[in-house]
């Protein structure tokens, strides 16, 4: 574990008064977590809240034979809504979190999270603004799967691909298949017809975006 910055949890959580952020200093930890590597589990029994304070990590769900679906995405200053339902229930895990990026992550001790709730009026409005969040994300999610086709799909997740991560996407086209539930070789055909459009430009290792807003 690493030692907590004060500056950096200041510029990442501006929304936090004082008294809250030097007891999240003085009672939370910080840990460092690899590019790929797992913040939860399904079926983990999670005991603290995670706040992401730099990096980016993906929320999924996955299905017995391996398939993902991607819930959402976790940018710095952003809090995991599904560690807090998780800790303040005592509950096991439903999802798994990755890190996409070498990331740092808050841990706060499940107890503590629930008496900041009644002790600091922010806490309590960063809590209900993080499951706001994450509701609306998940909401268009659900309407990308259920009311759109496989290239609308694609049109999404790249276009939220870009507000996380930047213009260039480093996924392969296998990694969005996996992703979207599809094959490569349907992900390919579709990512060639938007290059074609000029889009997207397709490079070996990377997909450059120029212009989704206009598809």
């Amino acid at each position: 574990m690493e030692i907590l910055d004060k500056e950096s949890i200041l510029q990442q959580f501006p929304q936090l008064e004082q008294p809250l952020l030097d007891e999240v200093i003085k009672n939370s930890t910080l840990k460092a977590v690899a590019e790929g590597e797992e913040v939860m589990r399904t079926g983990q029994y999670i005991k603290s809240t995670i706040l992401l304070l730099s990096g980016l990590l993906k929320v999924y769900r996955e299905d017995d034979e391996g398939n993902e679906f991607l819930m959402y995405y976790l940018e710095p200053g952003n809090a995991c809504a599904m560690s807090m339902m998780c800790t303040a229930r005592n509950e096991k895990s439903q999802i798994l979190a990755k890190a996409v990026l070498p990331s740092e992550v808050i841990l706060i001790p499940s107890h503590l999270s629930e008496v900041w709730l009644g002790k600091y009026k922010t806490w309590h409005n960063f809590v209900i603004a993080s499951y706001r969040q994450r509701f609306e994300e998940l909401l268009q999610t659900l309407d990308s799967v259920a009311f759109k086709g496989l290239d609308e799909r694609l049109l999404f997740y790249l276009k939220r691909h870009v507000q996380v991560s930047g213009k260039e996407i480093r996924l392969s086209h296998q990694q969005i298949a996996v992703e979207l539930n599809s094959s490569r070789e349907v992900i390919s055909r579709l990512l060639k017809k938007l290059e074609q459009t000029g889009a997207l430009t397709l490079h070996r290792s990377y997909i450059e975006v120029h212009d989704l807003e206009n598809i």
